[in-house]
């Protein structure tokens, strides 16, 4: 028996025991192309759901939310390149959404998951948009919440414009996670820190643990530090050099030109990004803008309403409704916005 072949075997034996235990997920992680990408598997009965996270998170912040949708579907949420237990990566031109996409793709495939439907988180969304655009036969439906995949022709600013630095444009985000500490003391400290400010202080305190317990990593000398390197998270928000927002959106043009992908798209009534790019997302898709009570990281904002709505929207996708009533905590803009 090769080394691949009996890792495989120790993961299906994992997920064996994982499929009557209480939901702690079983971990694994994979080679794809030259880099280690990682996921949890929360087990499940019924049919494949795949959770993407937010740039600077990890499958982790998921944990509240994968643990009740595991009652009907078989849940996995990858660590994408550079986040969680997949490899540091700080390189732009290895931080692509494309390559993410692929990694997310080799890992299913390892799993031997040939079918399956997306929910997508911020950056998360884009790479979904990307696995929908590649991968139309094996994607079943695909939940956009807060996307970051954007128009080339809608200027780019509020959050997302270019400032002058001092070495030349500087993405305010990027220069923001450059800013982050890396090091803490243990993961109370976290989550006492985080749980106190913006914008993580609106998480359900358990979408938090998720995230402090997954994404961050015991150091040697007893603290612990961040996953996701700040660099990572920096040149994500920041390179123009990498396949990012602009490549993605274009995604959606081919997911929406191939038809096969049912698709929704979400967003936040508070959200402090630019609408535009969601109406766009919408307008490409052929589908309505759903507002969603909350802000940019509305999913985890309220554990309930989260799991309901992906319920829901994975119910009407399947059903080829995308435009039906009654998504959960949702409206159709133009309706009451």
């Amino acid at each position: 028996m090769d080394g691949q072949t009996a890792a495989r075997d120790r993961m299906a034996r994992s997920y064996d025991d994982l499929m009557g235990c209480s939901g702690e997920p079983v971990g694994g992680r994979i080679e794809s192309d030259g880099v280690g990408a990682a996921w949890l598997d929360w087990g499940g009965f019924g049919d494949a759901l795949v959770l993407l996270h937010p740039n600077g998170f990890c499958a982790g912040v998921y944990d509240p939310l994968a643990r009740r949708l595991a009652s009907g579907h078989r849940v996995i949420g990858i660590d994408l390149r550079g986040h969680g237990d997949s490899d540091d990566v700080v390189d732009p031109m290895l931080l692509g959404n494309d390559v993410m996409a692929s990694d997310a793709l080799a890992v299913l495939e390892y799993l031997g998951i040939d079918r399956f439907a997306v929910v997508g988180a911020s950056f998360g969304g884009a790479v979904g948009g990307e696995m929908a655009a590649v991968a139309p036969d094996r994607v079943t439906a695909l939940v956009l919440c807060e996307a970051v995949a954007i128009d080339a022709r809608v200027r780019e600013d509020q959050l997302f414009g270019f400032v002058d630095g001092p070495d030349g444009p500087v993405h305010p985000l990027a220069a923001g996670a450059r800013r982050r500490r890396d090091v803490w003391d243990d993961r109370a400290a976290v989550r006492a820190s985080y749980g106190s400010r913006p914008p993580l202080d609106e998480l359900h305190p358990d979408t938090l643990a998720g995230y402090v317990r997954w994404g961050f990593r015991d150091r040697p000398d007893g603290r612990v530090e961040l996953s996701c390197r700040p660099e990572t998270e920096a040149q994500i928000f920041g390179s123009t050099e990498r396949h990012g927002p602009a490549e993605s959106f274009e995604a959606l043009r081919r997911v929406a030109a191939d038809g096969r992908v049912p698709a929704a798209v979400l967003v936040g009534s508070t959200t402090d990004l630019d609408r535009e790019w969601f109406r766009g997302q919408a307008e490409v898709l052929g589908v309505d803008i759903e507002v969603v009570d909350g802000g940019h990281f509305f999913l985890f904002e309220d554990v309930d309403r989260g799991v309901r709505l992906i319920e829901e929207h994975l119910r009407n996708l399947g059903n080829q409704l995308p435009d039906g009533p009654g998504q959960a905590g949702a409206t159709v803009e133009g309706e009451t916005d």
